[in-house]
């Protein structure tokens, strides 16, 4: 894989009145990186992640997708990234397949054959069999696979998954797992992502980030992170904790 800047922020920061919710966060995500977004409730791992997607606007700082910026060339790089943010954005009196036709309009791809192509992408999540069923009628989970269709639709190199295992049982976790370390070994397709369960964490990320309060204290890759553990004789979530009494904060668990 090529050494290639996907995403890379310097200083971002969100200011909602006069409490920051992200604090002058600088890092940079490369091609083919499965990040890892550990933070605590509140500490803006979901904002950050609005910001990157156009959903909320920065307060200072900067952000380049795919090596570009400003408000133009972001609207249109951001064409090419998909995103599951907070709840899925599902129409709920549309089928899955209607969901999936929607996105494809917005991003302008061509109809001949895009068919085919939606069903080919709801066979990858596990919804090839629910047919005219609409969405208001699935399950958590079932929401939690439309959206993660609708994020792929339109084969992005880069997509931002919000806790994309809430709602799923161990076995929708594990299939989920297994397609996007697919996706990521075949197609190259880099991936930022939060979650609150750490074990499932540590079976896809490569390299993380813990945010406390807004800050990022602590980036290093899964390597790094298994020695340090190792060697302190700690698991993931101790190894946060003990970062967020070093940041000053004994955070939310």
């Amino acid at each position: 894989m090529k050494s290639e800047d996907i995403l890379t922020t310097r200083n971002l920061t969100k200011k909602y009145h006069r409490e920051l919710a992200v604090d002058q966060v600088s890092m940079s995500i490369k091609r083919g990186d499965i990040y890892g977004f550990i933070g605590e409730n509140g500490a803006g791992k979901t904002t950050f992640m609005r910001m990157v997607c156009g959903l909320a606007r920065p307060s200072e700082g900067e952000l380049e997708l795919y090596g570009v910026s400003g408000q133009k060339e972001l609207q249109k790089a951001r064409k090419n990234m998909g995103a599951l943010i907070e709840n899925p954005a599902v129409y709920p009196n549309m089928t899955a397949l209607e969901n999936l036709e929607v996105q494809r309009r917005y991003l302008g791809i061509r109809r001949n054959d895009s068919e085919e192509m939606l069903k080919e992408l709801l066979e990858l999540v596990g919804l090839g069999d629910v047919g005219k069923k609409k969405a208001r009628d699935f399950s958590l989970g079932m929401k939690q696979r439309l959206g993660l269709a609708i994020a792929l639709t339109g084969n992005p190199r880069f997509i931002i998954l919000d806790e994309p295992t809430i709602g799923l049982d161990p076995v929708g976790k594990a299939e989920l797992r297994t397609l996007l370390l697919k996706l990521n070994q075949e197609k190259e397709l880099t991936i930022l992502f939060s979650s609150h369960d750490l074990s499932e964490m540590q079976r896809l990320a490569t390299r993380y980030g813990f945010l406390h309060k807004g800050k990022l204290i602590k980036e290093l890759t899964a390597q790094e992170l298994e020695q340090e553990c190792s060697a302190q004789g700690i698991d993931v979530e101790q190894y946060f904790l003990n970062l967020i009494l070093k940041a000053g904060g004994a955070g939310k668990k």
